[in-house]
């Protein structure tokens, strides 16, 4: 059996990387090889490739023939086609000069779109990072701004609930202000001194504005109470109205039904006389009877 280029695995589960061996066909996968020629290790993008180009394209001329995977391996690599190469020289199509010159073409080709290929996926990565990273920043804002928002919201509340009280300290520190500037108005004459009683009794006014105003809405709620009461009252009233009729049609038939009441016990009291004739007729007859048994008796005996 001829010698076989295939893989050997290697690595730990679900990270394998192979090893290019040439072993006997009979050998088993990881069992006894020939020679290592190379490692192969597919978990990078692109594929990394380790390759003795020389020892491989010797194997491939003494005869050993390559797996499926270790041919596109060869393939990649170009050891391939520089065995057809080599071929070519042998039978005289081209000289090694023409062949090294083919050869070292392709490569050149190989290396370009290989480079390529790694730009791009280059590219590809940096743009997904920069874009990435871009939205990171977008919410890393739009939560700094939420932040923001709700800082100064409770800043607000928090002004909001200490105003009052500042006004409530900065009241008392205002009237020693007040007596004091109120001495020298003491000397002023009685018609100002009225102004300011005035305009202290303003406050008070004002506070019985505010009492009014205040007392206003619940005058105007008790307002429309007894109008809601005076529309129900309506509404009853309605009501009464509606069934009056009813009872005066009631009423009517009684009245109605009164005078054929009293012409049937007219009749009845009619029929009482004739009830009692009857009654007299058959007290009358009843002895006749009995004087009629007695003779049909006395026949008998």
């Amino acid at each position: 059996m001829p010698a076989k280029i295939r893989l050997q695995r290697q690595g730990r589960k679900f990270q394998a990387i192979y090893s290019i061996v040439v072993a006997d066909s009979r050998a088993p996968r990881d069992g006894k090889f020939i020679e290592s020629l190379g490692q192969y290790n597919p978990n990078t993008n692109p594929a990394t490739i380790i390759l003795d180009f020389n020892r491989a394209l010797e194997w491939l001329q003494k005869g050993a023939q390559p797996t499926d995977t270790c041919r596109a391996i060869l393939s990649y690599k170009g050891v391939l086609y520089k065995k057809h190469l080599l071929e070519g020289v042998r039978k005289g199509a081209f000289d090694e000069a023409e062949a090294e010159k083919r050869f070292q073409a392709w490569m050149t080709e190989k290396e370009q779109k290989v480079q390529a290929k790694k730009d791009q996926i280059k590219s590809t990565k940096e743009s997904l990072e920069k874009t990435r990273l871009e939205e990171e920043s977008k919410i890393k804002e739009a939560r700094a701004e939420e932040i923001a928002k709700k800082k100064s919201e409770l800043i607000a509340a928090e002004e909001a609930a200490n105003a009052p009280e500042e006004a409530a300290e900065e009241a008392p520190a205002e009237e020693p202000a007040v007596e004091a500037e109120a001495a020298p108005v003491a000397e002023e004459t009685p018609a100002e001194e009225a102004k300011a009683e005035e305009k202290a009794e303003a406050p008070a006014e004002e506070a019985k504005a505010e009492e009014k105003a205040e007392e206003a809405p619940a005058e105007e709620a008790k307002a429309e109470e007894k109008a809601e009461e005076a529309t129900a009252e309506e509404a009853k009233a309605e009501e009464k109205a509606e069934e009056a009729p009813a009872e005066e049609a009631k009423a009517e038939e009684k009245a109605e039904e009164a005078p054929a009441e009293e012409a049937k016990a007219e009749e009845k009291a009619e029929e009482a006389p004739a009830e009692e004739a009857k009654v007299e007729e058959k007290a009358e007859e009843a002895p006749a009877e009995e004087a009629k048994a007695e003779d049909e008796k006395k026949e008998d005996k």
